[in-house]
C-alpha cells in the first residue's frame, strides 16, 4: 500500500478556502480522521490511487456540510460520506469498465525487515485484501469497521444507518464468510506448496 495523500495537504487546501470560523474545525477534522478514512476506503476495496481521490471527496463533502455535522458525531458522518463515495467510485469504474491492476507495494529494504519477512507480509496483505473483496459490500463494511478499525456494533449501526441487530447479524455472517473463504484459500495454498 502506498501512503495516503497527506492530511497536511488537505488542511492547507481547507485553509486556502478560508471558510471562516468553521475552517479550524475542518482542519482539525482532516488532521484527526484523514488516515482513518483512507484506510477505511482501502479496506472496503478501493485501490490506492482511487482512495486518494475518494478520501479527498469525503472531506470536500465535510467542508460543504461542516456546520451541519454534530459535535461528537464527526466520525459517523465521515464513515457515511465514505460509504457514499465508495458507491460513486464503483459506479464510475463500472461505466469505464476499467480493469483494476495489481497494486505495487513499495517497501524500503535497507531499513526494514528482511526480504523473506517482507514477502510474507506482502502475501498476508494480499490474502487479506483478496478475501475482503470477496465479501459482499454490506458484510465487508461491518467486518472492516469492527475487526480492523475496532468500532463497536452500536457505533457501526449508527454510521451505516442500520439497526444494531442488523449490524450484529452482518458481523456474525461476515466473520463466518471470511473464515470459510480464508480456510479454503489456505488449503489451496498449502496443497500447492506440497506439489
Amino acid at each position: 500500500m502506498t501512503a495516503p495523500a497527506s492530511s497536511a495537504e488537505l488542511s492547507r487546501k481547507a485553509e486556502a478556502t478560508s471558510m471562516g470560523p468553521d475552517s479550524e474545525r475542518l482542519r482539525a477534522l482532516i488532521d484527526r480522521y484523514h488516515d482513518f478514512v483512507w484506510r477505511l476506503l482501502r479496506r472496503l476495496g478501493l485501490g490506492d490511487a482511487d482512495c486518494d481521490d475518494a478520501c479527498q471527496q469525503v472531506f470536500i463533502v465535510a467542508a460543504r456540510k461542516i456546520a451541519l455535522i454534530e459535535s461528537g458525531r464527526e466520525r459517523a458522518f465521515l464513515v457515511s460520506a465514505a460509504w457514499n463515495e465508495l458507491g460513486h467510485a464503483r459506479r464510475g469504474h463500472a461505466r469505464r469498465r476499467e480493469v483494476q491492476r495489481d497494486e505495487v507495494i513499495h517497501e524500503e529494504l535497507d531499513h526494514g525487515p528482511a526480504a523473506d519477512e517482507l514477502l510474507d507480509q506482502r502475501r498476508a496483505r494480499a490474502l487479506l485484501d483478496e478475501v475482503l473483496l470477496e465479501l459482499s459490500p454490506e458484510l465487508r463494511a461491518v467486518f472492516v469497521l469492527f475487526e480492523i478499525e475496532e468500532l463497536g456494533t452500536k457505533e457501526i449501526a449508527e454510521m451505516l444507518a442500520i439497526p444494531p441487530g442488523t449490524a450484529a447479524s452482518r458481523l456474525r455472517r461476515a466473520r463466518d464468510d471470511f473464515n470459510q473463504r480464508l480456510s479454503r484459500k489456505q488449503r489451496v495454498t498449502s496443497k500447492g506448496n506440497w506439489r
